[in-house]
């Protein structure tokens, strides 16, 4: 009689931490094998893809009209959802902001001299008809088209190292890239995965934090955008980093931040973005309109801040 001993190894819950995109990332699984190598590798693929810091990515070389550029899938899918999204907001998210995001000191380049004549001229290069992809070619309009994918690109990395553990027969696990958020199956505890929203506290450096609530999810994406962190002070007036596409300014109006559960985190990230555009009013008209996505919209009204919830997304909240 012969006795073989099993090479299987029993899951068990993994964390996996590092920085892309210039923010950190963390990712919790259950599995029998420590993926961290792959997904380091894959996050890089992504950032030489669509990093606007990187000056020989994909995203970098079409900004400098480099005809020789040839777009991957992931540039190509990154149009696609883009394009639709522009459509379904109005213009509130639009990728070809970039060269109004730069003028304001948010962006990849130094801040420029405002004026309306730069502001006017700016608007004449935003636009996501004036970038095509024909095939595996990128085709502009106006050769000073830039594009800018940071209110789309954490999110859609999320969704990437999510496939990813998916494709790799994980359930369960927690992707989780600069706050942007996709979660399946259960926690260690075998609870639903339970995450923190930020209350609005203007705080450039993070250094002070308060959760306004928590909400479990199972099977959902989460992307949060707001004004509170990113934004610079000159003269008495408040510059938020959020830039409107249509009017080429910096937003200014009682919306803190949108927080959205939809079923891809790439999508929420962008709708979160075209929230903070839009403002509250418009941005409940958008949410109610988009099927599987939900809302937390914390606004400031003079008696304080205030808390909006669609009803699917108070079906989420926790504490």
């Amino acid at each position: 009689m012969f006795l073989f001993a099993s090479c299987s190894v029993s899951p068990k819950y993994i964390v996996n931490e590092g920085l892309v995109f210039g923010t950190y990332y963390r990712i919790v699984y259950e599995s029998g094998k420590d993926y961290h190598m792959q997904i380091k590798e894959l996050l890089s693929n992504f950032n030489s893809s669509m990093s606007t810091f990187d000056s020989l990515s994909l995203i970098s070389r079409i900004n400098k009209n480099d005809t020789s550029v040839r777009v991957n899938d992931y540039f190509v899918h990154l149009m696609d959802v883009g394009n639709r999204i522009t459509e379904e907001t109005n213009g509130a998210f639009d990728m070809t902001v970039a060269p109004l995001v730069n003028a304001w000191g948010f962006g990849f380049e130094n801040r420029a001299a405002i004026s309306q004549s730069l502001i006017d001229s700016l608007c004449l290069l935003v636009g996501m008809n004036n970038i095509l992809v024909e095939g595996d070619k990128i085709i502009k309009k106006k050769e000073d088209c830039m594009l800018d994918a940071s209110a789309i690109a954490k999110g859609y990395g999320v969704d990437i190292v999510a496939d990813f553990l998916s494709d790799k027969g994980v359930f369960n696990y927690l992707v989780e890239i600069g706050g942007e958020i996709s979660c399946s199956g259960v926690n260690s505890r075998n609870d639903h995965w339970r995450i923190g929203i930020d209350a609005p506290i203007e705080d450039s450096l993070a250094e002070h934090r308060e959760i306004q609530l928590i909400v479990q999810l199972s099977g959902q994406a989460l992307a949060t955008s707001g004004n509170y962190r990113n934004y610079y002070i000159q003269g008495d007036k408040k510059y938020a980093h959020t830039i409107d596409p249509r009017t080429g300014y910096p937003v200014d109006h009682s919306l803190l931040s949108a927080s959205i559960i939809g079923s891809t985190c790439m999508e929420a990230d962008a709708y979160a973005t075209a929230c903070m555009v839009l403002g509250l009013e418009d941005s409940k008209d958008l949410i109610s309109n988009l099927p599987n996505v939900e809302a937390c919209f914390i606004y400031n009204t003079d008696e304080g801040d205030r808390v909006y919830l669609t009803d699917g997304f108070s079906s989420f909240v926790v504490e």
